[in-house]
């Protein structure tokens, strides 16, 4: 079982080596002790592509990886460091060379094609209908040049929002790329519940973020119906839905608590697993209050309210 998406699809990735499941991890460093691999961002998906918030960004790396396809821009500099536009938090320090960068990139590829071709389940969260791009070839960055490295210049960068349409499609290319690369996988979608932190459409967040839902739960609805081996799991209803009055979100109302997630994950071991109850044990009652929702979870949204402090 593999994992991809955006924040709240760290949480899965969190919970599914511990229930029983083989949590396909083939980037990995075996001399790495755990605080190292859990600083270095070992584990916190698959590979190490960082946050993909959205299914352009996926689409993107397949297509790298598989079909060769290379970008106009490859590097980010901030204080004489290389960074990598494609996942610049991963590497929080950057490299000394753009030759060191491209180097572990082409490593982190190798992991990537493992990962696309090898996996048995791959579940991938959607995050975000909103994102920035190259205006030179459309490659998709998962953070607005500028916020981590890099500097943003309108003659080469645009803001994108997704419509249903083109986030349809994308979903499509990329589910029947992976089919035809791996005809025997299991593919579970889920929309991520956590809201926008900012949005720069000219209008208020929280609208923004009822209209990035929606495309994305309409879209993996509509892949549920058109493929027989995608299904969707209910993990964005489950925490948003009106009969939990906002009780699984922290104090922000953005961050997923540990209630929720225990919810969740509760839910999806009883619909996919022959142990649910058992496993269910797992995620309630004192482990609840050990497992904080928002620690450790990488959340490159935060940049920007990082950058506008500092």
């Amino acid at each position: 079982m593999a994992t991809a998406g955006s924040c709240f699809a760290q949480h899965i990735s969190k919970r599914i080596s511990e229930i029983g499941f083989n949590y396909f991890c083939p980037e990995w460093n075996d001399d790495l002790t755990a605080p190292q691999l859990k600083e270095q961002g070992y584990g916190t998906f698959s590979a190490r592509y960082g946050n993909i918030y959205t299914i352009q960004q996926l689409r993107q790396l397949f297509a790298e990886a598989f079909e060769r396809e290379s970008k106009t821009e490859r590097s980010w500099v901030k204080d004489s460091r290389v960074y990598d536009p494609y996942r610049p938090n991963v590497f929080p320090g950057g490299f000394a060379s753009l030759d060191e960068m491209l180097e572990e990139r082409a490593r982190h590829l190798e992991c990537v094609r493992s990962v696309f071709a090898e996996s048995d389940v791959f579940v991938f969260t959607l995050g975000l209908t909103e994102g920035w791009r190259s205006k030179e070839d459309g490659a998709v960055f998962p953070l607005a040049p500028g916020v981590v490295a890099g500097t943003y210049d309108s003659a080469k960068h645009e803001f994108f929002n997704s419509t249903i349409d083109e986030t349809r499609a994308t979903l499509f290319s990329f589910i029947d790329a992976l089919t035809q690369l791996n005809p025997t996988v299991k593919i579970l979608l889920t929309v991520s519940p956590v809201p926008l932190i900012a949005t720069f459409e000219q209008r208020h967040v929280l609208t923004s973020t009822v209209y990035s839902k929606s495309v994305l739960r309409v879209a993996a609805q509509e892949a549920v119906n058109r493929y027989d081996h995608v299904d969707y799991f209910p993990s964005y209803e489950i925490i948003t839905g009106s009969p939990t009055g906002g009780l699984y979100f922290e104090e922000d109302m953005r961050e997923v608590n540990a209630q929720g997630v225990s919810h969740a994950m509760r839910a999806f071991l009883s619909a996919y697993t022959s142990k649910g109850e058992a496993f269910g044990a797992m995620t309630s009652g004192a482990d609840a209050v050990d497992y904080q929702s928002a620690t450790d979870i990488v959340c490159d949204e935060e940049e920007i309210e990082r950058s506008l402090k500092a």
